[in-house]
This record gives structure tokens, sequence and C-alpha cells, in this order.
């Protein structure tokens, strides 16, 4: 008897730890590495969530970043506070003038390039966020994230556009991963025109996030929404089609970060983010315009620049002025004239005037002569025609300096290892990439922003 006991037991001791074992959720080995999920929502104002109750928004998923994570006051941002810089310098954690994206647009005088963005990867001069995360060995992707044409992303469904035809999909699938979109459109349905930036096209998008993260598995995913910017360009900030837009918004938000938790076994860092700000305009100021009229810029029978000394690239509340040639000291006398005449006209709309050492201590267009700002109010327009100043339809712009309050970006961080309903204040736009990477436990060693978190 006692022999039977003392096999029965030999045998039942191994069977009760297989059980517990196999009744423990996960082993420890076993469990699901954490995603990291960028969502950038394009021109969200921060007030809008930290003040959410004020404006009547109705945006549950973003608020609870307020009160289970980490957020910031406001994000100081880059010259020119516009989209492609911005996002840029998220991903890379430097200025414009180290990586490179200088505005949205290439300088074009002559318009050679056919009105085409910055959309090329190559062009970025430093390390990226999905550089050194595939370099760790991790799989990235990204969908719709600017500057991404040709980048170094497992799975990429590129943002591009042209000619607003059927050939523009054929164009996002070429440039694409191979593949990719195509199996994921069968999955879930059509992938939006690539200059759809509406509310619709952000849902569409959506689902194809979510694809990505249920059947890609990443490690590290960006994610873009453009619906609130469009309205804000075309209703102004703070209006009834702009806050239902975030509204909207919110519901995708929501649904990214249930797929990334739902990949990374219940836990996921989900890091959302905007480019810009907002402020309302009614005026434009065509600093082109005073540049022709003071002979810097000849143009021919069509109204097409024929030659140049002095040309203004303008961004919205922003422009550099570059010089033909850098020694042409007359070009620059006259410049400086024109400038300082405007700048004395309070009508005009321009604000201040940067040159020499104070323009480059801006770190955004390095090759200018002089960087401008506008006045709250007005947007700056690359205009050949005359008047200098006049009304411009009722909206909203931004490109202003980045010391304007109003251009102020959001950052809001939730996930493991993440501090509860923490505010940093305000942070620096280059704190976001090193701050990623420090939660992926990898460096970005060409960053010169903190880790926010460490």
């Amino acid at each position: 008897m006692q022999q039977s006991t003392g096999r029965l037991a030999a045998l039942w001791v191994p069977l009760m730890v297989t059980a517990i074992v196999a009744s423990w959720p996960m082993a420890a080995q076993e469990l699901p590495p954490t995603p990291v999920v960028l969502i950038s929502i394009d021109g969200m104002k921060p007030d809008y969530v930290l003040e959410a109750d004020k404006h009547g928004l109705r945006i549950p998923n973003l608020r609870r970043l307020l009160t289970e994570g980490t957020y910031a006051s406001g994000v100081a941002g880059v010259l020119p506070t516009v989209t492609y810089p911005s996002h840029t310098t998220m991903v890379t954690g430097v200025s414009p003038t180290t990586h490179g994206i200088l505005s949205n647009t290439p300088f074009d005088p002559f318009r050679r390039n056919l009105e085409g963005w910055n959309w090329y990867a190559e062009d970025i001069k430093v390390s990226t966020l999905w550089d050194v995360v595939s370099r760790a060995g991790m799989v990235t992707s990204s969908v719709n994230w600017p500057v991404t044409v040709g980048a170094n992303i497992t799975y990429n469904i590129v943002q591009y556009w042209r000619s607003s035809t059927p050939d523009d999909q054929k164009i996002i699938r070429a440039l694409s991963t191979p593949g990719l979109l195509r199996e994921a459109e069968q999955a879930v349905g059509p992938y939006p025109d690539g200059s759809d930036e509406s509310v619709e096209g952000d849902r569409r998008r959506a689902r194809f996030n979510v694809f990505l993260l249920e059947k890609k598995k990443p490690r590290f995913h960006t994610c873009y929404f453009t619906g609130l910017d469009t309205e804000q360009h075309g209703n102004g900030p703070y209006s009834a089609r702009a806050f239902a837009a975030l509204e909207e918004i919110d519901t995708l938000v929501g649904q990214v970060r249930t797929a990334a938790e739902k990949l990374g076994g219940g836990k996921a860092i989900v890091c959302v983010v905007s480019d810009h700000g907002f402020i309302r305009t009614e005026k434009e100021l065509h600093l082109n315009a005073a540049f022709r009229d003071a002979g810097l810029i000849q143009v021919d029978d069509k109204g097409k620049v024929k030659s140049w000394r002095t040309y203004a690239w303008a961004t919205g509340g922003s422009a550099a002025i570059l010089l033909k040639d850098v020694v042409d000291e007359d070009a620059r006398r006259k410049t400086r004239e024109v400038l300082k005449r405007l700048a004395d006209d309070s009508s005009s709309g321009l604000g201040q005037t940067f040159e020499g050492a104070n323009a480059v201590a801006l770190r955004g267009f390095p090759e200018a002569a002089f960087i401008v700002g506008a006045k709250d109010g007005y947007r700056l327009d690359g205009g050949l025609e005359g008047p200098i100043t006049v009304p411009g339809s009722a909206g909203g712009s931004h490109g202003y300096l980045p010391d304007n309050r109003a251009m102020d970006a959001s950052f809001f961080l939730v996930g493991p290892a993440v501090p509860e309903h923490h505010n940093l204040g305000r942070i620096d736009m280059r704190d976001i990439a090193p701050t990623l990477t420090g939660l992926l436990g990898i460096d970005l060693p060409s960053a010169v922003g903190r880790n926010l978190i460490s």
C-alpha cells in the first residue's frame, strides 16, 4: 500500500506542477513585446484635450490619456510650424536645419516641380525612429506618415498624391511595400486617395492601421490623421466643424489603441501627438508682389517668374527670404528696405524680421538671408500679383514662428512604465523621438532632445 501510494505521489506531483504552469496566463518568456504606436492628429491644439469640458468636446479616448498617462501642456514646435518639417522632427529628434526637410514643399520659384511635396525619405539626413528600430531587429509599420516614400519601414503605406485621379492609387501601391496595399484592401476595403485629407479618409485609413497591427504585428507603428487640419483650414480653429472632426477622430484613436493593446497582450505604449496649432486668419500678405514692385523679381507675359534676385518661400505664418546670389549686397539692401517698409506699415501684416545670426538661431531655412513672421490674423503667401496685402478667405492657418504659443502642438503618452496623470509642462518637439526609443530600449544617437520618461 505504501509503495502504491508512493508511485501515485510520484505521478501526481509532476501532473500538479504541469497543471499549475498551464494555468498561468502566460510564461514570462512568452509574453508578447509591448508595441509602441505613435498617432499624429494634424493640427490638434493642446487645449482641445486639456480643456475639453470648456469646449464641450466629447473625446473619451483622448481624455483617458490625461488620467492614465503623461502629457505636455504644450509642445514648442520647429520653424516652420507646418506638417512635413514637424513630422520629421518627431521621428528624428532634431531640427529642420539638421534633418533637411525644411518645408512641406521644395523651394521652387520657377514651378518646375509641378506642385510636388517633400515626399521622399532619402532627403532626411539623419537616422529616423524606423531606422534604429529596424536595426535592432524589430518590425516597423506605418500608414500615411509624411516623408515616407522609400523609408526603411517593414510594412509601409506611403503618403503620396499627384493628380487626384485613379492613377494616384497605382502610384501609392507601387511606392508602398510590394503587395501590402492590395493585401490590406482585400481585407478591409479600398484605400482612400492620397489627396483625401477628410475625416472620411481618416476613417478608411484607420482600418488599415488596425489591419497592420493585427496582421503584421509591428513593434513600432506610425499613424497619421488629417481631417482636423482640413476643417481648421476651411473653418478656423474652435469652429463647430473642427470640433466635430476631432470627435470623429477620437473614435479612431480608440480603435487603433485597442488593436495595439490586443497585439501586446493587453499592454501598449500609445503616444498621441500633433504637429502644430492653429490661428484664425482673414488677410494675406503677398511678399513676392512687394519684391516684384521693387524690381527684385521679373515675370514674363504670362505672369510667371522669369528671373529673381530675392524670393519669398512662404509657409503660412512665416517665410524664408532667399537671395539668388548671397554676395549680391545690392539685392540684400533693397530686400531689407522692402521688409522695413512693410514692418513700419501696421496694416501690412508683417511682424518680426530676423537676419544673419538671429535667423540662423531659429534652426530653419539655413540658406535664408532673412526670416519673417506674420502677425496674428495674417498669412503669408508667395503670390506675385498686387495689391500686397489683401483680404483672404476666412479660415485658419499655421506655420508661424514657434515662439507663438498658438502654434504649440500636443503630446500625450500612456502605457507600461509611463507615470499616470503627470504633467510635463511645455516640452520641445525634439524630445518625442528619444522618449520613444527609450521606451523601446534602444538609442537614437543623433537626437538632441531628451528622454522625458527616464
